[in-house]
């Protein structure tokens, strides 16, 4: 019996994601591409310990949609300075980022799955920003390259790790004699050795300051990438050579 056209991975259409990703970095729609040419059944399989946990029975039951909570900007700033859902809202701001934002470039054509999957995965997507501000990585190339890794050892997701090796090879070239494989590999043992984040509360963490939840998932400080930073700050130019951006 042959696999259904959602399962089955496509190697050629994730190297061509890889390709336009990498000319141009902030078409972010290509990692959703990528990531849905080798997703698999990896996301079946997340989703079914997400099931078994206490916090994915009380999301799936609620139907809880986490975008609804970082949709709610007033909210957010009202919160005190040091928690996540503050400094979540801190870090879109100077950014200029959205959480809808984030909605939009994923709006890719994909066959239907069952809602529960959906509401999963969507949850997964919004995930992403939360852990900028958790682990400390920026949103630079080297920042991005370290964050996907270490959501590769979170979700098993193929074209996370796919991503992370071509950007830390191009960012490597780019910045010879600096260890940003070193730091990428680093993201990518810090996101073995933490709790699982895609079975977090994190409606729950959005009041909780952002030291405890590092402490309560075990998530390492990201040494090396910072050290490359200072290394950069000096230059006033980021791991790849764009303007260095605040990180929380």
């Amino acid at each position: 019996m042959s696999r259904p056209a959602s399962l089955r991975l496509r190697p050629i259409a994730a190297l061509r994601a890889v390709r336009n990703l990498m000319r141009n970095r902030e078409d972010t729609q290509q990692v959703f591409l990528l990531i849905e040419a080798l997703r698999g059944k990896t996301t079946l399989r997340q989703f079914a310990r997400f099931r078994q946990t206490e916090t994915g029975r009380a999301v799936l039951g609620e139907n809880r949609r986490l975008l609804d909570r970082l949709s709610d900007w007033a909210s957010l700033a009202a919160l005190p300075a040091g928690t996540l859902g503050r400094a979540y809202y801190d870090f879109m701001a100077a950014e200029s980022l959205s959480a809808e934002g984030l909605v939009a470039l994923s709006r890719i054509e994909r066959p239907p799955a069952a809602d529960e999957v959906t509401l999963f995965r969507e949850r997964n997507r919004e995930m992403h920003d939360l852990l900028h501000v958790i682990t400390g990585y920026g949103r630079d190339a080297l920042g991005e390259a370290c964050l996907v890794a270490f959501s590769f050892a979170q979700t098993k997701l193929k074209g996370f790790a796919l991503i992370a090796l071509f950007a830390a090879r191009r960012i490597a070239r780019a910045r010879p004699g600096q260890p940003v494989r070193r730091a990428v590999f680093e993201g990518y043992r810090h996101g073995c050795s933490a709790g699982w984040m895609p079975g977090a509360d994190w409606e729950a963490l959005l009041t909780q300051p952002v030291g405890a939840i590092r402490e309560q998932f075990a998530i390492k400080p990201a040494t090396c990438y910072h050290g490359i930073l200072a290394t950069a700050h000096s230059a006033h130019t980021d791991a790849s050579g764009h303007p260095v951006p605040a990180v929380p």
